[in-house]
C-alpha cells in the first residue's frame, strides 16, 4: 500500500505574523453592511464570569491563525466570540487571514472535503498546532452532514439556523473553544 502524502511543514508563526488583528481586519471589510453585522455580535455577546475569569488567568500564549471573511454568515457569528474571548485574555492573540492569503493553510481544513469558514486553528506559546474549530459548533456540523447523507441539506440548515436563534449567547462555540484553548495551554498530556 502506498505511504499516504505528507503535507510541507508550515511556519506557524510566520503565517501568524502575516495575519490581521480584529480590529483592522474588520476595518479591512469588503461591504460596511457586514462590518456593521460584525460589530453588533460583537456588541450583543458576553462572557460568563466563569469562563472571563479562566481566560484572564491563562498561564502562558496561545495563538490562533483564524481564517475568515466578511462576507460569510458563519463568520460573522463566530468571529465576535473569539474576540470577546480574546478580550477577556492578554495571553489570548489572534490573527485573521483570508484563503487567497494562504492557500496552503486553508487546503489542510477544509470541511468534508469542501470550503467553509471560519476555522480557528489553536497553536502553542511555541507555535505548535493544537486543533482546529470550524466553520460552526460540532452539532451544527452534524446536522448539516446528515443533511447532505439524506439529500436534505435545506432542512438541516433550518434546524442550524434554529440552534443559532436558542443560543444566542454562543455558549456552545465558547464551550468548544474554550476546550481548544485549554489543551494549547497544558503542560502535560
Amino acid at each position: 500500500m502506498p505511504r499516504p502524502a505528507t503535507l510541507p511543514v508550515l511556519d506557524w508563526k510566520a503565517v501568524f505574523d502575516s495575519g490581521l488583528d480584529y480590529d483592522a481586519w474588520l476595518a479591512a471589510a469588503e461591504a460596511a453592511e457586514q462590518r456593521d453585522k460584525l460589530e453588533a455580535q460583537h456588541g450583543a455577546l458576553t462572557l460568563e464570569p466563569a469562563v472571563a475569569g479562566y481566560l484572564a488567568a491563562l498561564p502562558r500564549p496561545v495563538h490562533v491563525v483564524a481564517i475568515a471573511e466578511d462576507w460569510c454568515g458563519d463568520v460573522v457569528r463566530h468571529a465576535p466570540v473569539l474576540q470577546r474571548m480574546a478580550e477577556a485574555a492578554p495571553m489570548l492573540r489572534v490573527r485573521y487571514i483570508s484563503r487567497e492569503q494562504h492557500p496552503q493553510v486553508f487546503l489542510r481544513f477544509l470541511t468534508n472535503g469542501g470550503e467553509a469558514i471560519p476555522k480557528f486553528i489553536f497553536l502553542s506559546d511555541r507555535f505548535v498546532e493544537c486543533g482546529s474549530w470550524g466553520p460552526m459548533p460540532e452539532c451544527c456540523r452534524e446536522l448539516i452532514a446528515r443533511g447532505k447523507a439524506c439529500g436534505d441539506v435545506a432542512a438541516a440548515r433550518k434546524k442550524v439556523s434554529a440552534r443559532y436563534e436558542q443560543d444566542t449567547l454562543r455558549r456552545e462555540v465558547v464551550a468548544e473553544l474554550l476546550q481548544l484553548v485549554d489543551i494549547a495551554v497544558s503542560r502535560e498530556p
